[in-house]
Formats: C-alpha cells, structure tokens, sequence
C-alpha cells in the first residue's frame, strides 16, 4: 500500500437465496468478476452477512459450511488469483454440532487473515435458538493496517466498536442483513460507530426478500467524520470508494477523543 494508505473498495450489494448455497455461490463468483473487472480494481472486497444460506435457520446444520472449507476453498483461491483482500461477509458455518456466524478474510495471497464469529445474537429473528455466538473479538491486520470485524446486530453495542478502536482498529468491516422498517436505526448507528471512534465504517447490507421480510441494502461507506462516502439504494449494486487511512489520524489528532477519555469515572 503507498505511503498515503489508500484503499480502494469494493461493496457487492446482492440478494440471497434463502437455504440455496449452490445458487448463493455461484451468483458470488459472477459478482466478485464483474467487482475485479473495473479501471480502477479494488483493492479489498466485501459482501452481506450469511450470504451461503440466508436464513434457513430451521434447515441450518444441513445447509451449513462445515469448517468453512467450501467457502475457504473458493475464496481463497480467488483472492489469490486475482489479488485482492477479501471480507468475505459471514457465512452459516458448522464447527462439530455448532452453527456460528462468521467472518472469514483473506489477504492478496489467499491467505486467511481473519475469522470472526458474530457475539451478539439477534433474538428478534430467532439467531439464539439455531446459532452459537462467538467469543472472540475480530482484530486483525489488513495490510498493515488494525481492522475490525463487527455482524450487523453487533453495532447496536458501542462498547464493542471502541473496544476494537482501542485496540487500534482505524477502519470497520460490517456485514448485514438488516430489514426494513429500520432503515434510520441502521444509518444512524453506522454513522456514530464512524464519529465516537473516528474510523471508516464499511457496511454492506443485503437486499431483496425473505419470507416477510424485506431488505434496504443501503450499503455504505462511512468516514471518520460521519460522512457518507457512497450508499447503495435498494437494489443490487457493486459499489467503489476509495479510502485514506491516514484520515483517522488527522482526526484524531484534531478532536483528541482517545486522549480525552476518563475511563476511572465510567
């Protein structure tokens, strides 16, 4: 990466097929081609949360990635062979007689770089019944660069985000499936996750229906201002934006935040 610490994204907005991974992957490949094939070629790529099954949660332990091979296996190799970091969204993945949710990341090399299972369990759509939840925070290095990994109910919790901004993440990865009718809770927490911490805040939502429930997307890339850099619509989109990391340091240089902290007190 040039000394200025640029990134350029890569957001695939799609929809899923509920309890269908042959189709899920498939119509990935296709998207993560036409996501390389541009003039200016992303440098790291990221798409929605449980995009293998959708939520299929009552036919979850047949449908799920056992260890995640499928998914590493695929993944991995495109990351190699085209150079690229994935976020590869999170995935329905069975370790023994577990269901978790997870990140899995590669670097350019096709190497995993990271692996986050989502902490938070969202109750409202049944995730604590069919699911376990993780225990791990998902810190890791993206080409030199602290990142975290957080799952769309994660951002409700702010301690979880200055956590990883204390830990030196200075750009957050959000995978989704996020519904309406809560299209301003997820804008407005994206974008205090942004402020409080001063760090990007990639999100990517998913769209398209689901039995009852239907998907915004309104993916979104968000700087450590709060401003919104590129947001999706409804439909399904690849959307680019091009990142400075050394913009988190100018910020936090100019509001000292962290440095103004009295953690003694709360």
């Amino acid at each position: 990466m040039s000394q200025s610490q640029l990134l350029n994204l890569a957001l695939i907005q799609m929809d899923i097929a509920i309890g269908e991974p042959d189709v899920n992957y498939a119509v990935l490949e296709t998207k993560l081609l036409e996501a390389v094939d541009a003039a200016q070629k992303p440098d790291v790529i990221i798409f929605p949360e449980m995009w293998n099954t959708g939520y299929a949660l009552t036919e979850i332990h047949q449908l799920a990635d056992v260890n995640g091979e499928r998914t590493k296996a695929f993944l991995s190799t495109f990351a190699r062979t085209h150079q690229v970091n994935i976020i590869g969204g999170s995935i329905a993945d069975k370790k023994e007689d577990r269901i978790l949710n997870t990140i899995y990341a590669w670097n350019r090399e096709g190497n995993e770089i990271a692996e986050y299972s989502k902490i938070h369990l969202f109750r409202l759509m049944d995730e604590e019944k069919f699911l376990h939840s993780g225990e791990q925070l998902g810190l890791f290095d993206l080409e030199g660069v602290p990142a975290g990994a957080m799952i769309c109910y994660d951002i409700r919790f702010p301690e979880l985000s200055r956590k990883l901004a204390l830990d030196g993440a200075r750009i957050l990865f959000v995978p989704a499936e996020w519904p309406h009718p809560r299209l301003h809770h997820w804008r407005t927490l994206l974008m205090a996750r942004a402020i409080e911490n001063q760090m990007y805040v990639v999100s990517c939502n998913r769209v398209g229906t689901s039995g009852t429930t239907n998907f915004f997307g309104h993916s979104m890339v968000i700087d450590p201002w709060g401003e919104v850099l590129v947001e999706g619509d409804e439909n399904e989109a690849i959307l680019r934006a091009t990142i400075d990391l050394e913009e988190v340091v100018r910020v936090r240089g100019k509001i000292p935040v962290f440095e103004d902290r009295r953690p003694h007190l709360y």
